[in-house]
């Protein structure tokens, strides 16, 4: 996993987490105004049967309380009860005429500006709800008359409008120090992370570079001893296996810097097209002197920001893997479009014969050192690395790369980005 790798994987944590913690406080937040909400629509609502009821006892005594309360049970505190509110009361005949007017102590509007709010409330067809900072219901009398309770709830609705913006200021402030707290802890939390990608890019490094000095040892006793006494299996056997130790030491380095340039890398427009070009025809002979037939399918023109060396070494890995893999007197096709017009999108896709992919577990096909062939036959070349490269060149710069099967042939789909 390469350095930058491990800052996606921290930006998407930090993404899910504060996703997360903001729905936590929108949740909280919303349930504590709503409970708040429905709490005192019910002691709204159990003021104006209380005030219909004992509308007389009220005009001289609005409070109705026989005892001194200092502390409220819990029950009490979520239960409807009636409050100290200013109210007004009018009463209409049954042709809409005022003929008695009566306020609570304490109300502060003259008696016009009141009375005309009440002709409002008496125009509408609504028996109770809401105008402005009133709540109101209607009652019919017996004898045809029409009673009007107008409630002043402007404390309620100020402490309610308080409520919710104090809700909003503090889920803010709460979700502004949670992202501090997790930017600055998930950058602790990768730090040994880096460290040890660091340290695993310097371990295959110098590895390879000790591993080269002790293999030229070998290989020159080995064919000192094909001079004086001439070839044998023995010598062959051993020349062979040195080279095939230094191919996997410069895969091995190629992994290493396939690693250090994404993690410091400069992008540049790059001709797609050229670049592929370039590479398919390098591998035409090798493709003809194994009997099999390379097709071009390459568009012209195709463009994206990438690392040219990236791209070529992208390309090189997926023919060299489709000639080494394809059918006997089978075809490879090299295809590249581009894709997703007025994006920078580049679709690369590689394909050959390949008759015996039916029941291939193909999504290890991009585990390092992983071979189809579990006998892990050496004479077929290869270390089962490409394909790893190749999905870390992609994933890169965003893109993704997959394999897919279909009728005996088998293909290698890169998107760039």
């Amino acid at each position: 996993m390469s350095t930058k790798e491990i800052h996606q994987i921290r930006r998407k944590f930090i993404t899910v987490s504060m996703c997360s913690f903001a729905v936590v406080i929108l949740f909280i937040g919303s349930l504590i105004n709503f409970a708040n909400y429905t709490v005192e629509n019910a002691e709204i609502d159990y003021s104006l049967d209380v005030i219909l009821e004992k509308k007389h006892d009220l005009e001289y005594d609005d409070a109705l309380i026989s005892e001194l309360q200092d502390t409220f049970s819990f029950e009490e505190l979520f239960s409807p009860s009636y409050q100290r509110h200013i109210f007004y009361i009018f009463t209409y005949d049954n042709m809409g005429r005022e003929i008695d007017y009566s306020a609570s102590k304490g109300n502060t509007y003259r008696d016009e500006v009141i009375q005309q709010k009440a002709y409002n409330i008496m125009s509408s067809k609504a028996v109770d709800g809401q105008s402005g900072m009133y709540f109101f219901r209607k009652n019919v009398l017996p004898n045809g008359n029409t009673e009007l309770v107008m409630l002043d709830c402007s404390y309620i609705i100020f402490t309610r409008e308080r409520l919710l913006y104090a809700s909003v200021g503090v889920g803010i402030l709460g979700l502004l120090a949670a992202f501090i707290l997790v930017l600055m802890f998930s950058r602790k939390a990768i730090e040994p992370e880096i460290r040890n990608n660091e340290k695993q890019i310097q371990f295959l490094t110098n590895v390879s570079h000790e591993l080269k000095t002790p293999l030229a040892v070998i290989q020159s006793n080995a064919e000192l001893e094909e001079i004086v006494n001439g070839e044998s299996e023995y010598t062959k056997s051993t020349i062979r296996q040195v080279n095939r130790m230094n191919g996997l030491i410069k895969s091995l380095v190629m992994i290493s810097k396939t690693k250090e340039k994404s993690n410091d890398r400069v992008d540049a427009p790059v001709d797609v097209s050229k670049v592929a070009n370039e590479t398919l025809s390098e591998f035409t002979a090798m493709a003809s002197g194994e009997n099999k037939t390379i097709e071009n399918d390459i568009d012209d023109n195709i463009s994206i920001n990438y690392d040219e060396s990236l791209v070529r070494q992208l390309v090189m890995i997926l023919i060299d893997n489709a000639i080494k893999y394809c059918d006997d007197n089978g075809t490879i096709t090299v295809s590249l479009k581009a894709v997703k017009k007025g994006r920078n999108n580049v679709r690369l896709a590689v394909s050959n014969d390949y008759a015996a992919g039916a029941d291939t577990d193909y999504k290890r096909f991009f585990d390092r050192f992983y071979r189809e062939d579990e006998s892990h036959n050496i004479d077929k070349s290869g270390y089962g690395i490409g394909l790893s490269i190749a999905q870390n060149i992609c994933e890169q710069n965003n893109g993704d790369i997959c394999v897919e099967w279909n009728d005996g042939v088998i293909s290698f789909i890169c998107e760039l980005r």
